[in-house]
């Protein structure tokens, strides 16, 4: 049974949501007990300090402990001062107030715990025999320190697994390398503009089934939002939870265009602080793009491609996913999902062996403070972001031109799902 509220024409008031929690805290019974509440970074629009004083109120002050643990995947470490700006209240010492919050500590190799594998033939049944090896399941194990866990964030469309949220904050939220180098990888050989705001998907299908090795109760708080507001809110198991939440996000984060866009400025906010966490501006971009146009991803703040996988990036490149399929050997000891990263971020192509040509179906140009030099190795292109004027972008869809600000979180799809314009305009 799910416990929700839906604006409708509206948004969520403080009241409204704070139904919802107590609802859910009374029926959870958490008198005494140890409670673990996963969340997302700063990545991700996100009321934390709203959600963060009604679960303190409504089970901090009944609970034994109601910890915070930060779902990074494999982002940056989070800082006190981050930190303190992503739940509303000082965190000092790892402690805000009486609730611990605590990073995902996924650098270190004693933070996980293995729960098993699943099968190579239910990876292949998942995957469509696409991908057929086992994949190791293991986790934070923190949340067995805890007699509940909570998952407390967002859902919008989603580039690996068609919508984020639900159990995707324990897998790959607090997860290790391997699960998130195997169903990104799997994402990348689907293809994002496939997947992204597609509500099943076979990366979803292996995360909820790694989900269920966890033996400690998990539920879940799925949040939908209209800007920086509550649009719904949602609570019950990870996959109810998630699924109301998702068709709402479906309705709310998804825009549907008559004509694909010739260029577009993708204006990146400074929630990403690296292309590894900015290029959703490209994924949520991507579907609504004319064959042969223009992604500009701007964000003058943006200094690295990533903090993390850098050296890989610098390494290998951005490419389409047959670039790297077809000469596989080159790249074996890379990170499935770095690879992945490369091929989501460039877009659909393609890539002949016997003339070492790529082509690319779209340009993908960063118009960031990382050199023209550093771009252009890497097979991306470049703009001075200071020769950018916004008013050069603005008011020009009937010429196929098109400024998003706050680009990365709301989704560009064609209604017909044709790139091309059938009356030669673009």
């Amino acid at each position: 049974m799910t416990l929700g509220k839906t604006a409708v024409d509206r948004v969520l008031s403080r009241d409204e949501v704070h139904q919802v929690v107590a609802q859910a805290a009374a029926g959870l019974s958490l008198k005494g007990k140890r409670v673990l509440t996963i969340i997302p970074d700063g990545t991700r629009t996100m009321p934390m300090p709203l959600m963060f004083q009604l679960l303190q109120e409504e089970i901090g002050t009944q609970a034994a402990a109601c910890d915070y643990l930060v779902a990074l995947g494999t982002h940056s470490l989070m800082n006190e001062t981050q930190l303190s700006r992503l739940m509303g209240c000082p965190v000092v010492n790892g402690a805000c107030g009486n609730a611990r919050v605590l990073n995902h500590r996924w650098d270190l190799p004693d933070t996980f715990v293995d729960l098993g594998r699943i099968p190579a033939a239910e990876v292949a049944e998942a995957s469509g025999g696409l991908l057929s090896e086992p994949i190791l399941v293991r986790i934070n194990r923190l949340l067995f320190d805890y007699d509940q866990v909570l998952i407390c964030g967002p859902v919008f469309p989603h580039e690996v697994v068609g919508f984020s949220g639900g159990n995707k904050y324990l897998f790959p939220g607090v997860s290790s390398g391997e699960m998130i180098n195997q169903t990104h990888w799997l994402g990348a050989l689907l293809g994002s503009y496939n997947l992204i705001g597609t509500p099943r998907t076979p990366v979803r299908a292996l995360i909820d089934q790694a989900a269920q090795k966890i033996t400690v109760p998990v539920a879940c708080f799925a949040l939908v939002l209209r800007k920086q507001d509550v649009a719904g809110i949602y609570f019950g198991s990870a996959r109810e939870a998630w699924n109301e939440a998702a068709e709402l996000s479906a309705r709310e984060h998804v825009r549907w265009e008559d004509r694909p866009f010739r260029r577009v400025l993708s204006v990146l906010p400074k929630m990403y602080d690296d292309i590894w966490t900015g290029a959703k501006g490209m994924y949520k971009l991507e579907p609504a793009i004319a064959d042969g146009g223009e992604v500009v991803l701007y964000a003058p703040h943006i200094t690295e491609f990533s903090y993390t996988h850098g050296a890989f990036l610098d390494r290998i490149g951005y490419h389409c996913r047959d670039y790297f399929l077809k000469q596989w050997d080159r790249f074996a000891n890379v990170p499935r999902g770095v690879i992945a990263h490369s091929t989501h971020l460039i877009g659909q192509g393609t890539y002949e062996a016997a003339t070492g040509v790529e082509t690319l179906r779209i340009k993908v140009t960063l118009a960031t403070s990382i050199s023209e030099e550093r771009c252009r190795r890497l097979n991306l292109n470049y703009i001075d972001p200071q020769s950018i004027r916004f008013e050069d972008w603005q008011e020009r869809e009937d010429e196929g031109v098109k400024l998003v600000p706050h680009a990365g979180e709301t989704l560009y799809r064609l209604k017909n799902g044709v790139t091309t314009d059938g009356s030669g305009a673009y």
